[in-house]
């Protein structure tokens, strides 16, 4: 057998060390369970029928519980509780009962599994008065099931969602990878985020526990050179980086040589994912280019509440690998990993110089590669990134902070969502938010959601100053802003979302920009009604057009944009209306 040790190969390298027969070793324990289902309602038809049409479509591979009495299914859960076989995945209970009210038994299960997606059944009713509405509002439900139903149509889908949804806080039952490493070490939380984020199933494993050894020692791989990645066919890679983590799932890393495209779309956030969708389905021929992964900031996110169409929200990764998926079904070409560097243009054409060394020649751009997470400029807390700090919300983190005291400092709708997402996980998370207030910068519905998490404290007119940490964040130092009074407490992680910053840096003395690096387009390229200096159209710049014709910008990245992710959509779509009528001039 072929083996790679750490001590004798390229960072990266990718070996078969047996191309036939996983080198990991069995886990048994993620089939040893199966999901559980506790259904309650005091009104026996209603419970019969609910039993019936659950018990038939997913019975097989589920265990299905029906209680009339929400007191008896709460000592029922209880039992359940210490039972390792059977892990409740999924609470349905009627809206109103005689013994406690849905809402009233949901929050004590909840208590009690807390992990196990709440849902409330109720009448069809719109009234906006209705107790479901508010009860999403706080956060006391994630789902609401209306009655009467259609089994195929509404139940079955909607409880496959629940399920699918409470799988995602599981260990995954299939995997695609196991890394082995350092649990708080930065090149570890790097390889978590990019697998995370590129909606990959994995399990990882700290090289200091058995199981950690016993993959490192079937992969002929010492502890010298961490993290390892080991793919289901047994291949192994020494410390990979994000093109070989996405090169080793199939993910192509660099374009074709000497091919020229209708439209090159850089960046894969949804302004961009949208602009491929549409672009590729009109039938241009059309190239996306990611720096990372796919998703951008909104990929990093728990979930997306207000996008339309997704009554429940969405979670940010999903939206990300669906779009993906319908570009890519479309015929759009996606490179990952790989970032524009340059771009240089002549009157019909785009040159784009990449990361690697080679090029691209399209007819039109779409730029779309919105922002990055702005930096605290804290050194020691710099130091500490990946081991204990981390800009964005830290999804591969969530699960590793069970029983910690977290902080996360932002007051915008992202690091709301990372609160909530945390508390589910962290004995107590604590927001640092300068301004007195949360109304200012963060919608409503999150607001109410954060005053009804008892695991989640604001902490209004408060600094981050300073932190410390040998090989991983222990500290942080808070400064009152209406005292002056300093404070140094304990921290496991930090999660910073404090704004962001464009990535525009590739485009000096090639477009125009404002004076934050947000790139200028449509009107606000005009000076008293005259076009940009150098412009060379007898035309105005189209709506979403930079300074050079043929260049358009899209969702965070354009100076104005409203920094929503349906907003971004639309900017994408429209970008390649504006791609259309500029190849029709040519």
């Amino acid at each position: 057998m072929n083996t790679l040790s750490a001590g004798n190969s390229p960072v990266g390298t990718a070996t078969d060390a047996n191309a036939r027969t996983p080198t990991w070793i069995p886990e048994s324990s993620y089939r040893a369970w199966i999901p559980t289902l506790v259904l309650v309602s005091d009104d026996e038809p209603t419970l019969q029928r609910l039993a019936t049409d659950v018990g038939r479509r997913f019975g097989g591979d589920c265990a299905v519980v029906a209680e009339r009495s929400p007191k008896t299914a709460l000592e029922r859960l209880e039992a359940l509780r210490h039972q390792p076989r059977e892990r409740v995945a999924v609470l349905i209970a009627d809206e109103q009962m005689a013994e406690m009210t849905g809402l009233e038994y949901l929050a004590q299960a909840h208590a009690i599994h807390p992990t196990a997606k709440r849902v409330l059944m109720v009448e069809y009713d719109y009234r906006q008065s209705k107790p479901v509405v508010a009860a999403v509002t706080r956060g006391e439900i994630d789902y609401h099931l209306s009655k009467p139903w259609l089994p195929e149509l509404d139940l079955y889908p909607a409880v496959g969602e629940y399920l699918a949804d409470w799988a995602k806080t599981q260990e995954p039952t299939t995997v695609l990878f196991r890394a082995v490493g350092p649990q708080s070490a930065p090149s570890s939380h790097a390889l978590r985020d990019t697998l995370d984020r590129m909606h990959v199933p994995y399990t990882f494993h700290d090289d200091n526990t058995e199981q950690g050894r016993q993959l490192l020692a079937g992969a002929g791989v010492d502890r010298t050179r961490l993290p390892v990645l080991i793919r289901f066919d047994g291949k192994i890679h020494v410390q990979p980086g994000a093109s070989d983590i996405l090169a080793a799932h199939g993910a192509k890393t660099s374009p074709e040589a000497r091919r020229h495209y209708d439209v090159a779309v850089i960046g894969a956030g949804p302004a961009g994912l949208t602009a491929a969708v549409y672009a590729a389905s009109e039938g241009l021929d059309t190239l996306v280019l990611e720096a990372f992964v796919p998703g951008g900031q909104a990929g990093a996110s728990s979930k997306i509440r207000n996008y339309p169409g997704f009554r429940h929200g969405v979670n940010g990764a999903d939206f990300a690998y669906q779009a993906c998926e319908q570009a890519w079904l479309f015929g759009a070409d996606l490179v990952f990993a790989q970032a524009a560097v340059k771009v240089t243009s002549d009157d019909r054409e785009h040159r784009l110089h990449l990361e690697d060394g080679s090029d691209v020649v399209a007819s039109t751009l779409v730029l779309a590669t919105g922002v990055a997470w702005r930096r605290l400029a804290i050194p020691n807390l710099e130091r500490l990134v990946g081991a204990g700090v981390f800009y964005g919300a830290g999804r591969s983190e969530a699960q590793a902070m069970r029983g910690h005291e977290v902080h996360v400092i932002g007051a915008g709708n992202s690091a709301g969502q990372a609160a909530l997402h945390l508390a589910k996980h962290a004995a107590r998370v604590t927001m640092i938010v300068r301004g007195s207030s949360l109304t200012a910068s963060m919608s409503s519905y999150l607001i109410d959601e954060i005053a009804n998490t008892p695991g989640i404290d604001v902490q209004t007119g408060s600094e981050l100053i300073a932190g410390s940490g040998t090989d991983h964040l222990e500290t942080l130092t808070i400064r009152n802003t209406r005292t002056g009074a300093v404070e140094t407490r304990p921290s496991t992680a930090l999660f910073v979302m404090i704004g962001g910053e464009p990535r525009t840096e590739w485009l000096d003395g090639v477009l125009e920009r404002d004076r934050f690096g947000y790139v200028l387009t449509g009107r606000d390229l005009l000076d008293a009604g005259r076009p940009p200096v150098g412009w060379p159209l007898d035309r105005m710049p189209l709506m979403l057009e930079c300074s050079r014709p043929g260049i358009f910008a899209a969702g965070d990245v354009r100076h104005r944009s409203v920094k929503r992710v349906a907003s971004a959509v639309g900017e994408g779509a429209t970008a390649v209306q504006l791609v259309h009528e500029y190849m029709a001039e040519l």
